[in-house]
């Protein structure tokens, strides 16, 4: 592990002890120790089936794109998206030209067509997010007295997300918006590429063009709607359900809206690219804003931290023990520090070699 590496993930687990230390350690084995294990079973049980509705997805989407892979060979490659999600601070965007990647590589297909399913499995995630988040906003500045200056944050946040998404929405239904992206990266590749510039640009112009009528096919169908997105958002409540059990468990009696809108925003402070998976400060929020509903400080930090092992470390563990399946080139790209950038412009130098 390179010494980003190190650093990152130090940042992420002092965080973690020193908000554990703060509530108190020995109050936090107590709470652990009258959970009841049937309702942490279950919640990890509808953890591993929200993996499955993740890969319906995805197959919806490679099917609409004529990319035939089963269902069986898409999950394992989700888990090492998320796992590579959660080990890079790249606001959960680290995992996603890993997956298109891996696919490609696996199936033989092209990777700007396999980068577009992801593209957009990534865009169907983020819609019914930021519909929720908005609503969570309006409600929690009613019922928790947000600061300003944190309102303020949490919008700006969701602004840039929806800017992002339509952004790329717009780029793939309007060729000369599509004309403009290209023309920009072409110029800055002659800004900063003297060598074999003809070559990249026509390379670039290939990919995008690609990449806009992959795009152009899977948010036009109609598969999308009746099933895609309702399944989006089904996902949403799964995953919001999971951290509802995992209270429940513990004896927590609390709203599961408090619940959903709790871990909206944790979310939404996990997408921040600041450390890998939003790891101590995701934590963090969760249990101030859990004691600020009501919940005791000790309960809501050991909910948190077996919630964190189910969401984020049963994901970690299981993606990077599947990785190396797939090969050590992968696994050479990856520390905890890498951005998304980083990572995408390795496997392509990956694919090109």
């Amino acid at each position: 592990m390179d010494k980003k590496s190190v650093f990152f993930l130090g940042i992420s687990v002092f965080i973690l002890i020193i908000m554990l230390w703060l509530v108190g350690i020995e109050d936090i084995i107590d709470a652990l120790n009258v959970a009841k294990l049937e309702l942490i079973a279950l919640a990890i049980g509808v953890q591993i089936f929200t993996y499955a509705l993740y890969t319906l997805r995805w197959q919806i989407l490679n099917n609409l794109a004529d990319i035939n892979t089963s269902f069986k060979k898409l999950l394992p490659m989700i888990l090492v998206g998320l796992a590579v999600n959660n080990i890079t601070p790249s606001g959960r965007g680290g995992g996603e030209p890993v997956r298109a990647y891996i696919l490609s590589k696996e199936e033989d297909y092209p990777m700007r067509e396999t980068f577009a399913t992801v593209v957009a499995d990534r865009a169907l995630d983020t819609f019914p997010f930021v519909v929720l988040t908005v609503i969570t906003i309006i409600g929690m500045t009613f019922y928790f007295n947000f600061d300003l200056w944190l309102l303020i944050v949490m919008i700006s946040a969701v602004i840039c997300i929806v800017a992002f998404l339509l952004m790329i929405i717009y780029m793939s239904i309007n060729p000369n918006f599509g004309k403009r992206v290209d023309g920009w990266i072409i110029k800055l590749v002659r800004r900063f590429y003297k060598k074999n510039s003809e070559e990249l640009e026509n390379k670039i112009h290939a990919v995008i063009l690609d990449f806009q009528s992959t795009m152009k096919i899977v948010i036009s169908s109609k598969k999308v709607t009746y099933y895609a997105l309702p399944l989006s958002f089904i996902i949403w409540i799964f995953e919001i359900l999971r951290v509802y059990i995992v209270f429940l468990a513990f004896g927590a009696d609390i709203s599961p809206i408090v619940i959903g809108e709790v871990f909206i925003i944790a979310s939404l402070v996990g997408m921040i690219p600041l450390l890998p998976g939003g790891l101590g400060a995701v934590d963090g929020i969760m249990v101030v804003f859990y004691s600020v509903a009501g919940i005791s400080a000790s309960i809501s930090a050991a909910a948190t931290v077996i919630e964190r092992l189910i969401s984020f470390w049963m994901a970690t563990i299981l993606g990077m023990i599947i990785l190396p399946h797939y090969g050590s080139s992968i696994l050479d790209k990856i520390s905890f520090g890498s951005s998304n950038d980083e990572i995408e412009e390795a496997l392509e130098n990956e694919i090109d070699n």
